[in-house]
């Protein structure tokens, strides 16, 4: 046991040396439409880049025409047989391949810098927390909507106006037609990448502590109603 007599004042000095976590910046925007960007640095903003790419003349507007450009884009990407809808065979293939941080049993990422826990204690207060999100509880945000600016879980299948498990490319305009004024707040015109990047700090600051239930008061899906 005299062996470990020198090691006592190491270990009291290493334990008082602070631990930095760096945390892999991996947390993705999910565009309106349900588009996945990923953070591919810490100086990268994936809103950001989906805004440029959807304001095609870069005039740093985004109007109702390009917001509907956009969604014609990735309806594309989406309807692998081209036949003009999103069968369930190719929404299971956005669920789980193209976008599958949008399933609700899937453990919240954390933001792009963000520390990860540092400890199996720390992990387990995490996965508990994730628990919540799975069964909606505490307030949590679920699916898409924890990293998106609408709450929407599942952006592509909540276009399906007619539940007939299938969205056709008129049911995804039409939602992308009504997301785009939700974000504009029923203002006609153009939206600013500013205007977004402020709901997003909005969001971000309603996201609940454990035992806290704050309540997401974002709009939702909002298809036109027949009122």
């Amino acid at each position: 046991m005299a062996f470990l007599v020198p090691l006592l004042p190491i270990l009291a000095a290493a334990a008082d040396i602070p631990i930095t976590v760096t945390g892999r910046n991996w947390a993705p925007f999910i565009s309106p439409m349900g588009e996945p960007f990923r953070a591919r640095s810490l100086d990268d903003d994936p809103l950001a880049r989906w805004f440029g790419g959807a304001d095609r003349n870069d005039d740093g507007l985004l109007t109702a025409d390009e917001a509907l450009a956009d969604a014609d884009r990735f309806f594309a990407t989406l309807d692998t047989n081209h036949d003009g809808e999103i069968d369930p065979v190719e929404l299971d293939h956005y669920e789980l391949e193209i976008a599958p941080e949008i399933q609700v049993t899937m453990r919240t990422i954390p933001a792009p810098g963000a520390p990860r826990p540092k400890a199996l204690r720390d992990r387990r207060k995490a996965e508990a927390l994730s628990v919540d999100t799975l069964m909606g509880t505490g307030g949590a945000l679920q699916g898409g909507a924890r990293y998106g600016l609408l709450n929407i879980p599942e952006p592509v299948a909540a276009a399906d106006a007619d539940f007939d498990r299938a969205v056709s490319r008129a049911e995804f305009r039409l939602a992308a037609a009504r997301r785009f004024q939700l974000l504009a707040g029923g203002q006609s015109g153009a939206i600013r990448l500013e205007q977004l990047q402020a709901l997003r700090q909005t969001v971000a600051g309603r996201r609940p502590k454990p035992g806290q239930d704050v309540p997401d008061e974002r709009v939702g899906n909002g298809l036109p109603s027949a009122n």
